[in-house]
């Protein structure tokens, strides 16, 4: 049936949003490995915490 099917005129139009551009992807991407690094670093240090309390002696 994809033969009767006609194409509308507006199927490859597409609208910007504010916030959608290329400058925003980048920040959220920065924003992304910056928390991942700080989660990273803040459950290590977590973990060397309990390490040193339950260390034996």
């Amino acid at each position: 049936m994809a033969l009767l099917r006609r194409k509308r005129k507006g199927d490859h139009r597409y609208y910007l949003l504010p916030g959608m551009g290329r400058s925003n992807r980048r920040h959220r991407r920065r924003v992304k490995a910056a928390a991942i690094i700080f989660g990273l670093v803040v459950s290590i240090l977590f973990a060397l915490l309990i390490y040193l309390w339950q260390k034996p002696y």
